[in-house]
Parts: C-alpha cells; structure tokens; sequence
C-alpha cells in the first residue's frame, strides 16, 4: 500500500513538473520534447520495470503487476504532455 501512494505521488510530481516546463517553454515550440518530460517518462518507465519486476521476481505477483500497471499507465499524461 505504501508503494501505491509514492506512484502516485511520483506521478502528480512529474505531471506537475513536465507542465511546468511546457508553460516556461512555451515560446519556443519547435516540437522537441522537453529534457523535463524526457526525464519524467525514463523515471516513470523505469520504475514500472524496477520495482514491478523485483516484486514479481520476488514471487509477489498482484503487487508486482499493480505496481507496474499503476507506473506504466501513470507515464500516459506526462507523454500527452510532452507531445501536446
């Protein structure tokens, strides 16, 4: 239960800084994906891998797939962010 409420506090930061970034750099939009949702996508990527297939090996198979799931689907609305 505690690694549910960091994801999505993970999440709500990277929306909340990819946002952010967009917003600064709005003046220059030359579709180049921000440094900042880049970031943001890798971490959320690679924690639905780390932590979802640690928990697997580790025979916890529910927590292991809601962890990546949860990660998985939380990189959803830092790339609509990064690509809008």
């Amino acid at each position: 239960m505690a690694l549910l409420v960091i994801d999505f506090m993970l999440i709500a930061w990277s929306v909340y800084g990819v946002g952010t970034a967009g917003r600064a750099d709005s003046h220059e939009s030359d579709g180049v994906v921000p440094s900042s949702a880049s970031r943001a996508l890798w971490l959320l990527g690679g924690g639905a891998v780390l932590t979802g297939g640690g928990l697997l090996t580790l025979g916890r198979r529910i927590p292991g797939i809601v962890q990546s799931v949860v990660l998985g689907f939380g990189a959803l609305p830092v790339s609509s962010q990064a690509a809008g």
